[in-house]
């Protein structure tokens, strides 16, 4: 499943939903020029993974380089969107690998894709819980009750967490609201 990158960044405490690196760019430059000296944190909003755009020059030099790098060639079936990665293993692993069917690689996708199938709604609340812990940890990490909504949000504590983040700052509140509903999805 595919998801389109999307974007939030925070200029302090104020939340600016963003596009595409490339089409919002401008924007985040923009405002960047405006206040060098402001603090600007920009997540990835599915991930909530904190990333950096190079902000330095021109409007056309920031959009260049917020970009997605092109695809890598190389070893594997690029075509196939197949990518060739290290995998460490110790030898009785290997050596099960080698006695399957279709080969190493042939069985490593089947383990993948039965356990990605076990229990998916599960998988989704962990990802969402760890986003949004990311993002707690990076922009709320400071803030009164931070602790208590972070252990709230790992034990799926709906009502306690909400109770906690009460008090923060509005965008920053609804930004991780909105990231971390998934946590609280019964599988």
């Amino acid at each position: 499943m595919e998801e389109t990158l999307t974007y939030t960044a925070f200029v302090g405490e104020n939340a600016h939903r963003l596009g595409a690196p490339g089409d919002d760019a401008p924007v985040v430059k923009t405002r960047f020029d405006g206040d060098a000296g402001a603090l600007f944190l920009i997540f990835e909003d599915h991930s909530g993974r904190q990333v950096d755009f190079d902000l330095r020059g021109a409007v056309n030099e920031v959009v260049a380089r917020a970009l997605p790098a092109p695809s890598r060639t190389g070893p594997g079936r690029p075509r196939l969107g197949v990518v060739s990665r290290e995998v460490s293993l110790l030898p009785r692993h290997w050596e099960w690998l080698e006695q399957q069917p279709n080969g190493a690689s042939a069985s490593l996708r089947r383990l993948v894709d039965e356990a990605r199938k076990r229990d998916p709604g599960k998988e989704r609340a962990r990802l969402a819980m760890a986003a949004a812990g990311r993002i707690m940890s990076a922009i709320a990490g400071n803030l009164p009750g931070y602790e208590e909504a972070s252990r709230a949000l790992y034990a799926a504590d709906r009502a306690n967490f909400e109770e906690r983040i009460l008090d923060w700052p509005h965008d920053i509140r609804a930004y991780i609201q909105r990231r971390a509903e998934g946590a609280f999805a019964k599988p």
